[in-house]
């Protein structure tokens, strides 16, 4: 366990004006943003004996002895990430351990299927567990909602994905001649299908090459990668391409890969299954156009024409996207309107990420009102 002091329910302490609650995980960028209403605080993550501080995963407070142990130290449960580490039951174990120490339990609903994973069959029944015991869901599109509601019977609260780009960073691009598109593979985890994408990028590009546009593909891949089999077909395809560059490197720390990004003129997920997207989102903060394959509800997370679909392995749907996004003049990196809607979509962020984390604040509060009245 970790080394949180018990005390009494913060919603009963005096002066406080905050409530206090467990969030798996807690350090997260997505749970930090969407809990940084005032009046909530949020326990940290604990950290087993002799474990890394910095890696949460599997995350211990998901476990019903850890709950009991602290049930004075919090008010309500939130469910975001890291339930693929446990057996089938657990999850269902937690839920009525979080109920009986009077905690309300909230689930959000990022992934319908899990990207980390290959096979998700053992996920999906969690889905089952968690949407069975929650006393509230949240999700981030309509499409996932209705899933919800369609799939568990359950209405699920529509809440968007806040912004991911650090206030601070700095998004001056290398500029180039050409257009440049592209497409991060990172470790090749199960979620995303190198080979085919690169294959349909491949495509793609020779298309809008052919129409006269001055194009290249910027294909970039980590060099310790979880599919090596994956790994040497991206090399292939890329060594035998005329359109696209392989650039392999270790993970990029944050700012090389916010210039990496801010420097292209348009980004091409690749993933073979998903529901929602970090990535979409951190591409939206720096202005960068995103062609994203019909799968999941990419499109939905942002329906003002910076995010253009195609289906996957449609060579030329993905152009057809591309040409798309092109229309607006901030599509090319570096000039005065791309700076000018990076400014103009910081200033919306500011808005949107209080209005996302006091949602987030009602619905705890308003469970917790629920609870005793």
């Amino acid at each position: 366990m970790g080394t949180i002091t018990r005390t009494r329910r913060p919603e009963q302490a005096e002066g406080t004006g905050t409530t206090t609650i467990v969030s798996v995980p807690a350090g997260h960028p997505y749970v930090q943003q969407v809990t940084a209403d005032p009046r909530i605080a949020v326990l940290p993550d604990p950290v087993a004996p002799g474990a890394d501080p910095a890696v949460w995963w599997p995350p211990a407070a998901l476990d019903p002895s850890w709950i009991r142990s602290y049930a004075d130290a919090a008010s309500l449960l939130h469910i975001h990430f890291g339930t693929e580490s446990f057996p089938e039951g657990h999850l269902t174990a937690c839920v009525d351990a979080a109920h009986a120490a009077g905690w309300p339990v909230v689930f959000t609903l990022h992934d319908l299927e899990h990207p980390q994973l290959g096979d998700s069959t053992a996920y999906l029944a969690q889905l089952d567990e968690l949407m069975a015991g929650a006393d509230a869901i949240v999700t981030l599109t309509p499409g996932a909602a209705a899933v919800v509601a369609e799939r568990w019977g359950r209405r699920a609260e529509v809440i968007p994905h806040p912004s991911v780009l650090p206030g601070t960073a700095s998004t001056e691009p290398a500029v180039g001649a050409g257009r440049v598109v592209g497409m991060h593979l990172k470790d090749l985890r199960p979620g995303v299908d190198g080979p085919g994408s690169v294959g349909t990028l491949d495509a793609a590009l020779t298309v809008l090459r052919d129409a006269g546009h001055d194009v290249r593909g910027e294909v970039r891949l980590h060099r310790r990668v979880r599919d090596a089999d994956a790994a040497n077909a991206v090399r292939a395809l890329c060594a035998a391409s005329d359109v696209l560059d392989l650039v392999e490197h270790e993970r990029l720390a944050d700012p090389d890969l916010f210039a990496a990004l801010a420097r292209l003129d348009a980004c091409v997920l690749p993933y073979r299954h998903g529901t929602h997207s970090g990535w979409l989102e951190l591409c939206w903060d720096l202005g960068v156009p995103v062609a994203a394959p019909r799968v999941g509800f990419f499109a939905e997370q942002h329906v003002d024409g910076t995010v253009a679909s195609f289906t996957p392995s449609d060579g030329a749907g993905l152009a057809s996207a591309l040409s798309t996004l092109w229309t607006a003049a901030s599509s090319r990196p570096a000039g005065p309107a791309r700076d000018a809607l990076v400014e103009h979509r910081r200033a919306l962020r500011t808005m949107t990420d209080a209005a996302i984390a006091e949602r987030h604040a009602d619905l705890y509060l308003r469970l917790l009102e629920s609870r005793t009245a």
